[in-house]
């Protein structure tokens, strides 16, 4: 759904999205890096703060604080014997 909208339905709209990358590009990259689930937070995150109210700006799925990437996780150590 989020490609057929980048196709089809975004370029008849022009450019919208106030921050870099776009909306949609984002919510590819979070469901890439964190999963359906946590990507489409992710992504109904970003489109919430993207209104005309927002400054915009830079806005990359590494750099958000809501969940931390699977790499950036703790890996639990075994216990000592």
């Amino acid at each position: 759904p989020i490609r057929l909208y980048q196709w089809l339905i975004s370029p008849l709209l022009g450019p919208r999205c106030r921050y870099h990358p776009t909306c949609s590009a984002y919510a590819v990259d979070a469901i890439r890096s964190f999963g359906i689930l946590r990507g489409l937070v992710l992504a109904a995150w970003r489109v919430v703060r993207c209104n005309p109210w927002s400054l915009g700006g830079i806005d990359r799925v590494e750099e958000q604080r809501l969940f931390r990437s699977r790499a950036a996780r703790p890996r639990p150590t075994p216990p000592s014997t």
